[in-house]
């Protein structure tokens, strides 16, 4: 597959996908930034806003379960190269380096997401 057809365009507050929805691709920000986000009814609650270089999508690409989140383009002229899950394994199998940087990612966000649970609990 070109790499041209990995990349897509979004304009500022464009849904790049939804909590819920299926998908089996990893996502990784080239140029804007993009929100993460829970939305309930009228009410949305950033969890992290991404920028060049970051990736997400990474759960439902590793499992194969629904998001767990929503993600919307938070910069006009966000782009974000798609790669999907038989690219994800070759990359895993073939540069260990992918594979940990995906796994110091992981660790990274449970950590944070561990502290905000903790702080909710222990005001």
């Amino acid at each position: 597959m070109a790499v041209e057809k990995c990349i897509n365009d979004f304009d500022l507050n464009e849904v790049i996908f939804e909590e819920g929805s299926t998908g089996r691709e990893l996502f990784v920000v080239l140029d804007g930034q993009v929100d993460i986000a829970r939305i309930n009814g009228a009410s949305k609650t950033v969890i992290v806003t991404l920028g060049k270089g970051e990736f997400f999508g990474e759960m439902a690409v590793i499992d194969g379960s629904s998001r767990s989140a929503t993600a919307i383009s938070a910069a006009p002229n966000t782009r974000v190269m798609r790669i999907n899950h038989a690219r994800f394994v070759y990359l895993v199998s073939q540069q260990p380096a992918f594979a940990l940087m995906i796994m110091d990612a992981l660790s990274k966000r449970l950590r944070r997401s561990n502290d905000v649970t903790f702080k909710a609990a222990n005001p």
